[in-house]
């Protein structure tokens, strides 16, 4: 029963979060999007996304904030969460990874193909986390 895995991209450029959707619903994923960290939030509970990639410049609430309250939520704080942003200072990359982001990646270093790579890679990790039991019989 594997359906689709699913990912939540909190993105506040309609362009880009656009693309992202595309790019990614081609690469075989259920997609949804949000503009805000606190759209963002909402959507993660009815979503119930496997991966989220999250902007962190954002109005109404930014990325690192809405990143510190998934992580602190029962119920959301093993989503693995990709940081993607133009912001590429160490601060901002330590703080994210601290607080539980998978990864860091600035937009201008990164293709949507590589992006989609990321992803695949984050996904495959989570799910290979599990026991192998195919061996026993």
């Amino acid at each position: 029963m594997a359906g689709k895995s699913k990912i939540l991209i909190v993105e506040d450029e309609e362009i880009l979060l656009a693309a992202l959707q595309e790019e990614l619903s081609q690469g075989g994923y259920d997609i949804a999007g949000a503009s805000n960290g606190e759209e963002g939030l909402v959507k993660v509970k009815s979503f119930k996304p496997d991966l989220i990639l999250l902007d962190l410049v954002m109005p109404k609430m930014d990325g690192m904030e809405a990143l510190k309250r998934l992580k602190e939520d029962g119920e959301t704080k093993d989503v693995p969460v990709i940081i993607l942003t133009n912001l590429s200072d160490y601060e901002r990359i330590s703080e994210a990874l601290s607080l539980g982001a998978k990864d860091y990646l600035v937009k201008a270093n990164y293709s949507l193909s590589d992006l989609l790579q990321k992803v695949k890679t984050v996904l495959g990790r989570e799910t290979s986390d599990a026991p192998d039991t195919s061996a026993s019989e």
